[in-house]
């Protein structure tokens, strides 16, 4: 059991990194630059109101979703908004073809095992909340 748990502590750590790296432009960005992501991502599902807040959303869910992961803390519930954003990112780079979109479709399968798996021991969700 100790050889999963530490498993799921590289991946979290690994991932959370890159997606801290991948968010943080976007997340200090501003407002501008949260327009731009939502307009784009959102209009891929046919939404068309307030771009700049689902751009927002975006940009916090990568760069405080990675930390979170990083941390082990509240995993399921970042690992969920990385999920649906990695979702978004889908559809927005399927059109261009399979290998435009690899990388939200891997991004969004990792997501989706870590809200099953949860943080795993070596985790402030296991410290603070499931330790016995």
């Amino acid at each position: 059991m100790y050889n999963i748990n530490l498993a799921i502590l590289i991946l979290r750590v690994g991932i959370g990194f890159m997606f801290i790296i991948h968010g943080w432009p976007k997340f200090i960005g501003g407002p501008e630059k949260w327009f731009s992501l939502g307009e784009f991502g959102m209009r891929s599902i046919g939404i068309n109101f307030l771009p700049t807040f689902w751009g927002f959303m975006a940009a916090f869910s990568e760069f405080f979703g990675g930390i979170h992961l990083i941390l082990g803390l509240f995993t399921r519930f970042f690992s969920t908004l990385l999920f649906l954003t990695m979702i978004i990112a889908t559809t927005t780079h399927i059109a261009d073809g399979i290998i435009e979109a690899s990388h939200a479709i891997e991004s969004s399968i990792i997501f989706l095992a870590l809200i099953f798996m949860g943080a795993g021991k070596h985790s402030l969700d296991y410290n603070l909340f499931q330790k016995k």
